[in-house]
């Protein structure tokens, strides 16, 4: 049986960092939450939203009827995918929006394409 790998010895170039967002992508609703937000006004009703998609993001009941889950399961991947970095909030009144993050995932895919 190969030894394992642990965090500690992971290849160069694969923070821990980098290692989170592995995690946040590893759930197959999650990346697709994250593909849905790359063309918001394609997968959104935009005339539904309080703020545009593009600039403020797209609203977590918005993303919730989607997915058609519940609110707190949706909240939960959106939380995780923030913390991973691939995602902003912005709250207004009391709803959140969410947006991707670009730059970092273009630092997710440069660096993936020199660590492998």
């Amino acid at each position: 049986m190969p030894p394992r790998v642990t965090v500690d010895e992971a290849p160069a170039g694969l923070t821990d960092d980098t290692l989170e967002v592995f995690k946040a992508l590893s759930n197959p609703v999650r990346l697709q939450i994250l593909q849905w937000l790359r063309e918001p006004r394609a997968h959104f009703d935009a005339e539904r939203a309080i703020a545009d998609p593009d600039e403020v993001g797209v609203c977590v009941s918005h993303i919730t009827e989607k997915a058609g889950l519940a609110q707190s399961t949706v909240s939960s991947y959106m939380s995780v995918l923030e913390r991973a970095q691939l995602v902003t909030s912005t709250r207004i009144g009391k709803w959140t929006h969410y947006r991707r993050n670009e730059e970092r995932i273009a630092a997710v895919v440069d660096s993936l394409g020199q660590s492998l």
